[in-house]
């Protein structure tokens, strides 16, 4: 009996799914079975999309705000209703553990939720003039319009969340959004695809491109997308901003997370606990996952031993395995590159507290102590399941070993004195502090981004969609205020 070969995952171009003019391979990172084929459009169909968008901006930005809002409320119910299948398909392109996917979809439901229900609210300011004699009778009206159509770049890392992020808050406020997923993860991008496609968004409002890296370089180039939004690494975010000069950039790049753990914190364990769980989480692919553990010198002797018996308890496995807390990193590439980091460290006088192999892709939950300063391991974003613990006297060394880093994304401080609390906010030069908790944590609304080399501009649904529109102001003259 013959077999049928399946047609490869459609692109979407201007809201039409497409075969394309070639295809890719999708493998599963944990033992590098063929996952799926995707469909990659041909130039043609990249200049139909860009075209569409470019046409529909104007008419875009004036729908009404309750016909978007419907939109974004479809797509959340939609993802939550194939929540199941689309934690599988996470899973399958990524290979994060699969309860890690399902709490991926969960925060992408609640995205599209927030992004409606700021829809509706999205309005503007009036401000009264007379404040000074000048504006005698005058009243200005301050309104936010998209910069236009928006070229979204999305890692491999968080294949639909961070996808959501860059699409929610540009339908929220009318810009058209062409997807330039990441080509190891466009499997989730696609599934998103087919959900937008079910709403009455009009044609050209939205685009997903399975593309490579190379073919994005003429869609950052084009100056019908005036506004590019990246998320991933550093070298690749800031030859994209000097590629686009005169355009709005956003750039959610890399980290170096510390987790600052001071006297006076009570529970050790936990806090223990707490770092290990989101040192290895996501096997460390994430931008805000712990790498560095600064541990106050009076508590040392209690907590180091305690996180690395937290660490060694993170299981490796299959991420079908729910018993699994670390799955493979995105390929054995990676996974070799991790180890020579760690090796480079232990070379420099490092100790290896735990882990330091791997099997695969796979990267043994890893714990390292003494680390050189210069150590990549310490000093540069590792993307790994690695920690490094530096031991410091007093609250002065902790945040200025927080500071002496190249990345400033979020940074955690684990203490119950108020007064500490707020000068850490002060003094660290980070985007986020959190207080009492890992880095790692992040909520879909509060604005989030990094200063010095993990990038500009803030993302977070009403901070992105601030961030892709600008202000126009009407003033009224001759108004009996």
């Amino acid at each position: 009996m013959d077999t049928i070969t399946p047609q490869p995952r459609a692109a979407w171009i201007a809201g039409q799914a497409e075969q394309g003019a070639s295809t890719l391979v999708v493998h599963h990172p944990f033992d590098g079975s063929e996952v799926a084929t995707v469909a990659v459009p041909g130039a043609d169909q990249v200049e139909r999309a860009v075209a569409a968008a470019a046409a529909v901006a104007k008419e875009f930005r004036r729908t009404p705000a309750h016909q978007r809002a419907a939109a974004l409320e479809h797509v959340s119910r939609g993802l939550a209703m194939r929540a199941e299948e689309l934690a599988e398909v996470i899973t399958a392109e990524n290979g994060k553990p699969l309860k890690w996917a399902e709490a991926e979809v969960k925060r992408a439901v609640s995205v599209f939720r927030i992004a409606a229900e700021e829809a509706r609210r999205f309005s503007g300011d009036v401000q009264r003039l007379d404040a000074d004699p000048s504006g005698d009778a005058r009243l200005a009206l301050t309104r936010r319009v998209p910069r236009g159509p928006v070229l979204g770049i999305a890692p491999f890392n968080f294949p639909l969340n961070l996808v959501a992020h860059k699409v929610a808050p540009a339908l929220a406020v009318g810009a058209p959004i062409i997807v330039k997923p990441a080509p190891r993860t466009p499997l989730s991008s696609l599934v998103l695809g087919e959900l937008l496609a079910e709403t009455d968004l009009p044609e050209g409002a939205f685009s997903v491109l399975p593309l490579g890296n190379e073919e994005t370089q003429a869609l950052v180039a084009d100056p019908r997308l005036p506004v590019v939004s990246f998320t991933g690494s550093g070298p690749v975010g800031w030859s994209i901003a000097d590629a686009a000069a005169r355009k709005h950039v956003v750039l959610e790049l890399g980290g170096n997370a510390a987790a600052v753990v001071l006297r006076d914190w009570p529970d050790l364990e936990g806090a223990a606990q707490r770092i290990a769980t989101f040192g290895n989480y996501q096997a460390g692919q994430s931008c805000i996952a712990v790498q560095r553990v600064i541990v106050d010198a009076a508590i040392a002797e209690e907590f180091v031993p305690a996180l690395t018996e937290a660490v060694e308890t993170q299981q490796t496995g299959d991420p079908y395995d729910r018993n699994t807390d670390v799955g493979p990193v995105v390929d054995e590439a990676a996974a070799e590159r991790i180890i020579a980091w760690v090796d480079e460290a232990v070379a420099g006088g490092a100790r290896v507290l735990t882990g330091g192999t791997r099997s695969g892709a796979t990267v043994a939950p890893t714990l390292l102590t003494d680390v050189p300063a210069d150590a990549k391991a310490w000093s540069e974003e590792i993307f790994g399941p690695v920690l490094a613990v530096s031991i410091v006297d007093g609250v002065d060394e902790a945040f200025a070993a927080v500071n002496a880093s190249a990345y400033g994304l979020q940074a955690g401080v684990f203490t119950s004195d108020v007064q500490l609390a707020f000068h850490a906010s002060a003094e660290l030069e980070v985007g986020g502090v959190i207080i009492g908790d890992v880095p790692s944590y992040r909520a879909d609304q509060m604005p989030y981004g990094g200063v010095k080399g993990s990038g500009v501009g803030r993302e977070g649904v009403l901070s992105a969609m601030n961030d892709l529109t600008e202000e126009r102001v009407t003033v009224f003259t001759g108004v009996d205020l």
